[in-house]
């Protein structure tokens, strides 16, 4: 029953049930039927900024235009 919901072969459910090489997109077909997803998500590596890419981004950064010295002595004169 498992094996044509997945729509495989019950030899290929048993070389997965065995421990032996079947393809991942057999082992996703398997875990979506079984609603097992999620087992997947172990195998993730998670996302890092190198600190080149980190030094790139503070560049890219806009910075505040500050005042001219003239523009802040007429407002401090007033």
């Amino acid at each position: 029953m498992l094996a044509s919901a997945a729509g495989i072969s019950r030899s290929t459910l048993s070389l997965l049930e065995r421990g032996e090489t079947v393809t991942l997109a057999t082992l996703i077909q398997v875990l979506r039927v079984l609603d097992q997803l999620h087992v997947i998500e172990a195998f993730t590596v998670p996302q890092t900024i190198s600190p080149l890419a980190l030094a790139k981004m503070e560049k890219e950064k806009r910075k505040r235009a500050s005042r001219k010295k003239e523009e802040t002595q007429k407002e401090t004169d007033q």
